[in-house]
């Protein structure tokens, strides 16, 4: 097995707001804030980052697994991903709880509120990496319970395990100490803007002082793309312009999985980020994050179409 995805596992209910967030809100009013918004329209749909990284790696020919809790009613969920040749061995039932699930509400421009509900994922520091049957080559470890994405950590150091640090949404929500021993054991590190500025207020680490234990770092930065901090090098890393936008949710964890099967195949890094900005507009263009498809050859293609390295992705056709 090349790669473990830790993380949530969650149904997402996806919301839409015919109009723009800030035209509620008042500026000297912020402290009282009391606001409820009609939507029109909510679908529920497959989600959790563990999830959403596997998913894409499995349309670009990877088998990886997932590794987390769930709830009771997560059978049907279950058999789609095994139909995607998503490996859900890791997974642990738990009795009398239902699946984590996200509420998102997105308005005209984009912007989002969302909400996060437990629910099964609170018991993910049951589960162990001690016990897997076989040594991974990668771990993800991305937004969980706070106790098992520490537990994760310390386990993968203890094992030998790679792992890749992708903090996400629980920078806000897990301690200091416990963020800055995710990041000095990592082999890399993934994080948007905002979150790479509160990552390093709560840990008190520099950006010098990161990069001394991480192979490899990863900032995206929405429509300006990302970067990519190796080899004390910085490479800057374009998005591809979507045919249509229908929904941002998701977009960062597509853009996880892509750069990271770049990775394992031993690509350049600015071959890496590519593949995972062209995988992140993919899911921008659908409305949730596990709806589009594509194969291999075509996901070259329409890199192809936008890059020049013309023969740089053979080795994902050979290996898909």
């Amino acid at each position: 097995m090349t790669i473990v995805c830790t993380g949530s596992i969650a149904y997402d209910y996806l919301m839409t707001f015919p109009g723009k967030f800030r035209d509620q809100l008042i500026a000297d009013k912020l402290e009282n804030v009391s606001l409820s918004f009609l939507v029109d329209s909510m679908v529920k749909q497959r989600g959790g980052v563990a999830p959403n990284i596997a998913y894409t790696l499995a349309l670009l020919g990877d088998r990886p697994a997932v590794m987390g809790t769930v709830g009771e009613d997560f059978g049907e969920y279950r058999e789609w991903l095994e139909e995607q040749k998503i490996d859900t061995s890791l997974v642990k039932k738990i009795e009398g709880k239902f699946t984590a699930s996200f509420f998102a509400n997105t308005d005209l421009v984009n912007n989002q509120i969302s909400s996060f509900y437990t629910g099964a994922m609170a018991h993910a520091s049951e589960i162990s990496l001690r016990e897997l049957p076989y040594k991974p080559e990668l771990v993800v470890i991305s937004p969980n319970d706070p106790q098992a994405m520490y537990q994760y950590s310390l386990e993968c150091q203890e094992l030998g395990i790679p792992y890749l640090f992708d903090p996400s949404q629980q920078v806000a929500r897990n301690p200091g100490d416990q963020l800055c021993a995710g990041v000095k054991g990592a082999e890399s590190l993934f994080v948007n803007e905002y979150e790479y500025e509160l990552l390093q207020k709560h840990t008190c680490m520099s950006e010098a002082e990161i990069l001394e234990h991480v192979k490899f770092m990863v900032v995206t930065c929405g429509e300006k793309g990302a970067r990519i901090y190796a080899g004390g090098q910085v490479y800057t890393v374009p998005t591809v312009p979507p045919v249509q936008i229908a929904d941002p949710t998701g977009v960062g964890d597509a853009f996880r999985g892509g750069f990271l099967r770049g990775y394992m195949l031993g690509f350049d890094w600015l071959t890496c980020g590519r593949m995972g900005a062209l995988a992140a507009t993919y899911v921008l263009e659908q409305h949730g994050t596990q709806n589009h498809h594509y194969t291999p050859a075509e996901f070259v293609a329409r890199y192809r179409q936008h890059f020049d390295d013309q023969g740089v992705l053979n080795a994902l056709l050979a290996n898909s």
